[in-house]
């Protein structure tokens, strides 16, 4: 406990370190007071929160922090901005021409990123008229949600707020990730989730205190969300080390580098959460085109209902098939083995060029198959603990893309706090932790 407060002590008394969690608090705090300010026309009184919704629409609701069931500016939250960057990630990888964008340095990056903004725009007006859409067919059985008064200039005045949030929204995560601390954009959707988690712990509680008998289960839901959060760690941080030995470089009497064993790190999860949210995306389509309210059990039942049995295969499947594709996508062996042909590297006992991409290729076949079987088994966690008796608000904290992105956020939050201590010669956070601030094998980085 000493050791903690020292960390603490030490952390505060950096300025800018202390500077940068200020600045971040602030921003949190203005996003999290923009979550609760309804839209104009809407009648707070006649807004039932609990009606968030399934699917697509119980993921937004999730990332916006139940500003989107709260009817809210921030409704959208950073979604459409998500949308248009994983949109234009996916353009740098499919499109030569955004290849070269991509690889003009600053200047690149600063159009890339202006075109991000201009789709989120278009991204957030057609979601915004999707909105209104939502919300005045809940108005047809929740009389007096839409003030009469309202109705002429209704769709007009919440497709501009609802645009004018989101764009607030992203300018927020902006300002986090160039004067606070960490990925602005992360840090917006880990907030969002972590506010539903106060209400939905005490519905829990609440929930096992029916009988005394219950809160030994309370205890143990608490015991194994824990193993599950260091399960989701490993995950996340998990690597294959390649090693790669460089080849001496002399320059007059002097050596100028090489001689030294760096590794290549190859994560299990290259991928990260997007397979997830894909795969929810899919699973989402067919209750679109296909299904309608009325249809239960079943092939419904399959696509809508996530404590099915045939959900979770379906599911599981469509993870592990995005799983693979997203990262042939974002992974190029070819281009990392001539990048180390370049640098005068090689892998010990390959040949440089193309077999050291074939070799590479391998082994990330090889560990991207573990990886993606247990990102499905995470994605389907939140519906075997539905099953096994708890609360739906709960058990999205159990699995799924809420549990990644939040574990995600965190150590990456961490490890700027790691590196800001280290560089003044502070201990760290963990004394011979794993937190990948404190890594000491040198890393080829490409």
């Amino acid at each position: 406990m000493k050791k903690l407060i020292q960390t603490l002590k030490n952390i505060w008394s950096i300025e800018e370190l202390r500077s940068k969690i200020l600045v971040t608090l602030l921003l949190i705090f203005i996003y999290r007071v923009g979550t609760h300010i309804v839209l104009p026309g809407i009648n707070a009184a006649h807004i039932d929160t609990n009606k968030g919704g399934q699917g697509m629409l119980g993921l937004i609701d999730a990332f916006s922090g139940g500003a989107f069931s709260q009817m809210s500016i921030f409704a959208l939250g950073i979604m459409p901005y998500i949308s248009a960057s994983i949109f234009m990630q996916l353009m740098t990888v499919l499109v030569p021409s955004f290849q070269k964008l991509q690889k003009e340095g600053e200047s690149g990056r600063k159009k890339i990123n202006q075109w991000t903004r201009y789709l989120t725009v278009a991204v957030t007006a057609v979601q915004a008229s999707a909105y209104v859409g939502y919300l005045n067919s809940m108005s047809q059985t929740n009389q007096g949600l839409i003030n009469p008064a309202y109705s002429s200039m209704f769709w007009l005045s919440t497709v501009v707020v609802l645009t004018a949030g989101t764009l607030f929204v992203m300018w927020l995560g902006e300002k986090i990730t160039d004067k606070g601390l960490g990925n602005g954009t992360s840090l917006i959707i880990m907030i969002g989730i972590l506010g539903r988690l106060p209400q939905n712990f005490t519905q829990e509680l609440a929930a096992k205190s029916i009988r005394p008998g219950l809160i030994l289960v309370f205890i143990i839901e608490l015991a194994i969300l824990i193993a599950i959060i260091m399960g989701c760690i490993l995950l996340v941080q998990g690597t294959r080390r390649i090693a790669v030995n460089y080849a001496k470089q002399i320059v007059g009497n002097r050596q100028v580098g090489g001689g030294a064993r760096q590794y290549l790190p190859i994560k299990v999860n290259s991928a990260g959460v997007m397979p997830i949210i894909f795969a929810q995306a899919i699973m989402f389509l067919p209750t679109l085109f296909f299904l309608n309210k009325s249809t239960s059990g079943g092939f419904g039942e399959a696509f809508t209902n996530h404590m099915n049995f045939g959900y979770m295969a379906i599911y599981s499947a469509v993870v592990i098939g995005f799983t693979f594709l997203y990262t042939a996508l974002i992974f190029n062996p070819k281009q990392i083995a001539d990048n180390l042909k370049q640098n005068n590297g090689f892998i010990p006992g390959v040949k440089p060029g193309q077999p050291t991409a074939d070799y590479i290729g391998a082994i990330m076949d090889r560990i991207t198959l573990p990886g993606a079987v247990l990102l499905a088994l995470v994605g389907i966690l939140p519906g075997i603990a539905q099953r096994l008796g708890v609360t739906a608000g709960f058990s999205t904290f159990f699995g799924g893309t809420s549990l990644l992105i939040m574990v995600g956020v965190i150590l990456d939050t961490l490890q700027q706090i790691e590196t800001q201590l280290l560089m003044r010669q502070y201990d760290g956070l963990m004394k011979g932790g794993r937190i990948q601030g404190r890594q000491t094998v040198t890393q080829a980085s490409y």
